[in-house]
């Protein structure tokens, strides 16, 4: 494992110093922030509902919140707290190197929540959605992957941090993206 310790540390420096630049010191820390997308999910949620009509609506929006939650509950309590990760801005072999552009925090940095839970809409939203239009899959999964990056990029996640958390959030989100299509697609027959 530390050689991969090693390759995660050193992709981490790429992104949050040697690839560093006043764009993204300026979006990249707004980026990641939730606020930030509170229109954007007030809009899904309108869409949704009209698109797919109350009922239908109410239960793909039922099972993006249970996607969502399932992955954050699974990251932030099962598998940070028993991995005990530390984040590269609390870690003392790399403290030093680190560019932090927002406060640390003190949780744990495996797996990465922000990238758990954005992959986890990305991917349910895909399901239901990613037939309308075909910029809608890419749009959802560059706006997921700029999120994990940003994480890296202000300072508290390891590369190896985003990557787990998307994996995680992405299988939690297609195992009940299927679920609630089937049950649906039984709604609407």
């Amino acid at each position: 494992m530390g050689w991969w310790q090693n390759l995660d540390i050193s992709v981490f420096h790429l992104i949050n110093d040697t690839w560093s630049n006043p764009v993204f010191d300026f979006l990249l820390p707004m980026w990641r922030e939730r606020w930030t997308w509170v229109p954007l999910y007030l809009l899904l949620v309108v869409f949704i509902l009209r698109y797919f009509r109350t009922r239908c609506g109410l239960a793909v929006l039922l099972g993006l919140v249970l996607a969502v939650g399932v992955s954050d509950f699974t990251s932030s309590t099962l598998v940070k707290k028993n991995v005990q990760r530390l984040r590269p801005c609390n870690d003392p072999a790399v403290r030093a190197i680190v560019i932090q552009r927002i406060p640390c925090g003190s949780g744990f940095s495996f797996t990465s929540s922000h990238a758990a839970n954005h992959f986890a809409v990305a991917v349910y939203l895909s399901l239901f959605l990613g037939g309308l239009a075909p910029w809608v899959r890419p749009a959802l999964f560059i706006w997921a992957f700029l999120v994990a990056y940003a994480q890296v990029y202000v300072g508290v996640h390891y590369p190896g941090d985003v990557v787990g958390g998307a994996l995680l959030g992405s299988g939690l989100a297609w195992s009940a993206g299927l679920l609630f299509r089937r049950k649906i697609r039984n709604w609407q027959v």
